[in-house]
């Protein structure tokens, strides 16, 4: 029962070489590979017809933007961006997808200074998250998003809330590099501003 269905596309192979032999221009189906011929002009004659096809090679890209003062502006402050947030963005990562910390368990005292001092302090409502005091930083599983892990504040009357780490980052970045915020958040940020 296998058999006849692992046969089913040989006779499309059959016919791929018989194209090609009379002389219909090949079709690749990667996109990787070029699709025109890469001669600069070449001329393709059809035996069904006595039609001539002129093609030609497309011109490759011009980066107009690169020469841009401004374009290379953009792209210099978005590297010293990016250099800046990357320590402490691949710290919550590591924190919330590795299995350094289970859920419930509180973080060591170098990552929980680092997560209050990098990110909390910059989140957008930190002093509600905080309350009446911050005992410690949690990773657990969010109650309302039972399949995602994220950051808690654990309070030292023992109530807690969770925090978004990317909030944390885009109010930072809002207020270290206001002139290219929006248009790096943009870029980098999946989800909308928040």
């Amino acid at each position: 029962m296998a058999a006849p269905m692992l046969f089913r596309g040989l006779p499309l192979l059959r016919f791929r070489p018989a194209a090609r032999l009379r002389g219909l221009p090949r079709v690749t189906f990667c996109s990787a590979a070029p699709s025109e011929p890469t001669q600069p002009e070449e001329k393709l004659s059809s035996a069904d017809d006595n039609t001539t096809t002129l093609l030609t090679v497309k011109e490759p890209p011009k980066y107009h933007r690169w020469a841009d003062p401004d374009y290379r502006k953009w792209k210099d402050k978005e590297d010293e961006i990016l250099r800046d947030i990357e320590p402490i963005l691949f710290l919550a990562k590591e924190i919330l997808h590795s299995r350094r910390y289970m859920d419930g368990e509180r973080l060591t005292a170098d990552d929980e200074r680092a997560v209050v001092e990098k990110l909390l302090a910059y989140h957008p409502h930190s002093e509600d998250k905080i309350g009446c005091g911050l005992d410690a930083i949690m990773v657990d599983r969010h109650p309302q998003f039972g399949h995602s892990r994220c950051l808690f504040v654990v309070r030292t009357d023992g109530g807690w809330i969770d925090f978004s780490y990317q909030k944390c980052l885009r109010a930072y970045i809002r207020d270290k590099y206001p002139s290219h915020a929006e248009r790096f958040i943009r870029e980098h940020f999946s989800r909308g501003s928040g």
